[in-house]
């Protein structure tokens, strides 16, 4: 994922959490709708004073701007990451036969440990 597609969530889930419209946001920033409609599909990578403009607009510092982003990223990178699991060998050992209690001759060897060495 790009930082600008980043960039452009963080800002649409809180401009959505403040319950601005586009319109009003692209007003309150001085940008037009569609060029922030862009930035919010992560498809414009806005400049250090839209960035600040947009901030300005929803009330919020750029270093929680940042912020945020930073998490989001994180998550991404998290979400992404293949789950790998290695172990060198699976060790499967009999035991001994047991005595089954409701049949005093009968034994049973079909109990088996089995132990994941990683």
């Amino acid at each position: 994922m790009l930082l600008r597609q980043v960039i452009g969530n963080v800002f649409r889930r809180l401009r959505r959490e403040r319950g601005i419209t586009l319109r009003e946001l692209a007003q309150l920033a001085q940008v037009s709708v569609p060029y922030l409609s862009e930035i919010e599909r992560g498809r414009k990578e806005p400049s250090s004073e839209i960035l600040a403009a947009i901030c300005r607009a929803l009330e919020l510092e750029l270093t929680d701007l940042l912020a945020e982003v930073q998490f989001d990223l994180a998550t991404v990178v998290r979400s992404t990451l293949p789950i790998r699991l290695q172990t060198t060998s699976i060790r499967v050992a009999d035991s001994s036969p047991q005595r089954i209690a409701s049949a005093p001759n009968a034994h049973s060897t079909s109990a088996q440990a089995f132990a994941l060495v990683a």
